[in-house]
């Protein structure tokens, strides 16, 4: 069945008319976003990336049910801010749809949305004495602490963790008020950016930092950034984001053409 309670995916029947068609390089971006963050070690067969429509702040775009290193054009799907597919055409979309579509209507803001579950970020939300924090200037973005979210406050303690409607994607989405990272306990983490670019970069180095304080914790007391610093090297690095993905979109290429060719 479509909406199997087990399943990661859903069968939603298209409940609202398509507007006026989005940017074809939104489009393109979106498809080179989920190749970008499956080259780079963000997400394997599962994750999702989402992108607030470029004409009408009521929208976004998703790619339908899939691995995202797999995502082409033809697979990007409309939603309307109840999580509700526009364009679908039955094929099934992510369960999990929710997260974007409520952070989506709480935060005006932001543009864009990656979910996902990064081997060095999870460990990270199941430990309570130590959160992810900012420790070096590539991911200033992190801030002191990363909030975790604990679903057990809303769903109580017999759910399989996912995001299934909107009254949990509503109560996640209330942890982004002090930070654009949030850790999901035993599930994995969603950034957001006011580009889409941006939050793929944020989503990149949040692995990477967490990468680097399990490794810095073996070594001793970790010397962490500031709050100072981490709002300054925020700052710096917003500046260089389109440096870090016009790399990563060449290396996603390649990889893409090697696999391809073989």
């Amino acid at each position: 069945m479509c909406n199997d309670f087990h399943s990661v995916s859903a069968c939603a029947p298209d409940s609202a008319t398509s507007h006026e068609a989005t940017d074809d390089k939104l489009i393109a971006d979106l498809v080179a976003a989920n190749h970008i963050l499956f080259s780079q070690g963000v997400v394997d067969a599962f994750g999702h990336v989402s992108v607030r429509h470029d004409k009408y702040d009521d929208r976004f775009l998703l790619a339908r049910n899939m691995a995202p290193a797999r995502v082409s054009a033809k697979d990007i799907v409309e939603f309307t801010l109840d999580g509700e597919p526009v364009n679908s055409g039955g094929r099934r979309v992510y369960l999990e749809r929710f997260i974007h579509s409520e952070i989506y209507r709480a935060w005006p803001d932001v543009r864009a949305v990656v979910h996902s579950h990064s081997a060095s970020i999870v460990p990270l939300s199941v430990v309570k004495e130590t959160p992810l924090r900012a420790l070096f200037h590539m991911a200033g973005f992190i801030g002191p602490a990363a909030p975790v979210f604990e679903i057990r406050d809303v769903a109580g303690d017999d759910s399989d963790l996912l995001i299934r409607d909107a009254k949990l994607g509503a109560a996640f989405a209330k942890h982004f008020s002090s930070s654009r990272i949030v850790l999901m306990r035993g599930h994995g983490s969603t950034v957001v950016g006011q580009t889409l670019r941006q939050a793929v970069y944020r989503a990149v180095y949040a692995e990477i930092n967490a990468r680097y304080q399990a490794l810095a914790m073996q070594l001793g007391q970790v010397n962490y950034l500031t709050d100072a610093e981490c709002d300054a090297c925020a700052a710096s690095h917003d500046t260089q984001i389109d440096r870090a993905w016009e790399l990563w979109h060449l290396q996603a290429a390649q990889q893409r053409t090697n696999v391809e060719s073989t």
